[in-house]
């Protein structure tokens, strides 16, 4: 893949979705760049490491980097993943703060707006979820009134842009990314425009593991769960993953596992068919459940399992 000369008037830059957990970042992320390279699950907190997604437009290259929710740690992973979000918002271009567009702000969203302020970065606040809502009434349209107010009192002494879509319906989606390119520097291309995320197709997969774990086994397991990519064979006309699930309690083995192993074969099955559309090709996936105590605590096993405080 070649990365091609861009024109004099070309842009370029690095934009953080930024947000509390289950603001909407990964799917925001999924639908601008037209393919899924992060997880989405209605379980808070799933998305753990920077993810950067690649959109090139005809007019600019945006990086988009998907950040965990930001959200008051309770363990060393919570820290580090507070940590890398934080640290994200004053190493790029842009932020893009997403909010539940259905909801008046909260100390949450003014906690998260302060940090932005601190850092300096140039902001954009995107009103998400607005397909959720209703003008039926005039109490909703004053709901509605009385949501936007919320956030423009909080944007209006920073000069913050404000944005209403749908992340789900696109609605809105045109209009952001109009508002992203002019707050974007002019610059290079970084990456080749067909490409759409820096990460490896290994931490993609395990990903995909790991997002069909909380959408079975919902707020039994999922924050006590790393996946492993152990190997990756690549065959003319399949290629055979192994991965490990690491759990801190035999109670969530048990879990995973199921009944007769009911439960880890329907988890199986459907990442399985993910990874297929990921490599658009034929996939066996063999997943193995290992035990692995109090790992979200130990700084040695959130490195082996990829999480690092940038």
């Amino acid at each position: 893949m070649l990365i091609p000369s861009a024109s004099p008037e070309f842009k370029s830059g690095f934009v953080a979705l930024v947000g509390r957990p289950n603001v909407g970042k990964s799917t925001l992320l999924n639908t601008l760049i037209g393919q899924k390279i992060a997880i989405t699950s209605p379980v808070a907190q799933t998305t753990r490491n920077r993810l950067q997604g690649i959109l090139t437009l005809p007019e600019a290259q945006i990086i988009l980097v998907d950040t965990p929710g930001i959200h008051k740690p309770h363990h060393l992973l919570g820290e580090v993943i507070v940590k890398n979000a934080v640290g994200a918002i004053a190493s790029v271009d842009l932020v893009v703060w997403l909010v539940d567009g259905t909801v008046e702000a909260g100390k949450g969203d003014r906690f998260i707006a302060d940090i932005i302020a601190n850092a300096g970065t140039p902001a954009i606040v995107g009103l998400n979820k607005i397909d959720q809502l209703t003008s039926e009434s005039l109490d909703d349209e004053l709901k509605q009134s009385k949501i936007l107010a919320s956030y423009r009192d909080i944007a209006k002494p920073h000069d913050w842009d404000l944005a209403r879509f749908s992340a789900i319906t696109k609605e809105g989606l045109d209009k952001l990314q109009e508002m992203m390119c002019n707050h974007l520097p002019v610059g290079p291309y970084y990456y080749p425009p067909e490409l759409v995320t820096d990460q490896p197709e290994r931490f993609i997969m395990g990903e995909l593991v790991r997002e069909q774990i909380m959408l079975h086994t919902h707020e039994e397991v999922p924050h006590s769960v790393a996946v492993g990519i152990d190997r990756v064979d690549e065959q003319p006309k399949i290629t055979k993953v192994m991965a490990t699930i690491y759990v801190e309690r035999d109670s969530q083995k048990g879990i995973l596992i199921g009944k007769k192993g009911q439960m880890l074969k329907d988890i199986g099955t459907k990442a399985r068919e993910q990874m297929q559309k990921l490599i658009m090709g034929a996939v066996h996936l063999e997943l193995f459940v290992k035990v692995q105590p109090n790992w979200r605590s130990s700084r040695a096993q959130l490195t082996d399992f990829g999480y690092r405080a940038e």
